[in-house]
């Protein structure tokens, strides 16, 4: 595939930085050295044409309200406290295709070099969710992990982020998300918006859709999960 330059992806969203959402995040000197990731059994290989892009962001409190321990070692850097504390995460830019199918695990990945995961560690905060989205997504894109990891930072830092304590504070729905988010975002509509919630209700995820140049483009029937009308609950973040 062409690959689109970091001159042209760095124009793609919206021109100034986004808000902050690591906040005091404080990167170990030691970074614990991420497993090889390899396809669980029956997952396919699969390498359809990439017909565009989605760009996945987790809201942090609810992952590390859902997990069984916070302080395990793949959940420690995000949800102990101890390295700071998270908003929106960077969950994995994704290559889709034009129906449901999307590539994955396109190549063998080699472990991610400790200097890109030390880079990112804060956008993603998970050595292994890091080797993980390298080895699942990214090398259907781009036979380098810099690489591919430095084009989703650029599409990440360029998005911006509604007042998530006032969304928290009354219910919502999925529409009501999507016009948060939109609102935000000049050149960004409500219909490029994806809004993933869990079985009870809790925003999980927000994910932008792209076309394949990365330019924000109306999501497809499969991509955009919960529909405007379904109530949502937005986890705050703790001390705020």
């Amino acid at each position: 595939m062409r690959w689109p330059s970091f001159a042209i992806l760095g124009l793609l969203l919206a021109p100034t930085a986004a808000e902050a959402q690591a906040l005091a995040c404080q990167i170990p000197d030691r970074i614990p050295v991420p497993r090889v990731e390899q396809p669980r059994r029956g997952e396919p290989v699969r390498k359809p044409e990439t017909a565009g892009y989605l760009l996945s962001m987790s809201w942090s409190p609810q992952h590390c309200t859902d997990v069984r321990n916070p302080k395990d070692a793949r959940n420690r850097f995000q949800c102990s406290g101890e390295n700071g504390r998270f908003g929106w995460v960077l969950h994995g830019l994704w290559p889709e295709a034009a129906t449901p199918g999307y590539p994955q695990w396109c190549r063998p990945a080699k472990i991610v070099p400790q200097p890109v995961l030390r880079k990112h560690l804060c956008m993603t905060p998970s050595a292994q969710l890091l080797q993980h989205e390298w080895a699942k997504h990214g090398t259907c894109m781009s036979p380098n992990p810099a690489a591919y990891f430095r084009s989703a930072e650029i599409l990440f830092r360029a998005v911006r982020f509604p007042d998530m304590k006032a969304l928290a504070a009354k219910p919502q729905t999925a529409g009501s998300i999507r016009r948060a988010f939109a609102r935000v975002n000049p050149g960004v509509s409500e219909p490029m918006i994806a809004v993933a919630i869990d079985r009870q209700g809790w925003l999980d995820e927000v994910r932008l859709c792209l076309g394949p140049r990365m330019r924000p483009q109306r999501c497809k029937p499969f991509q955009t999960g919960a529909r405007d009308n379904r109530p949502v609950r937005v986890r705050p973040m703790s001390g705020r």
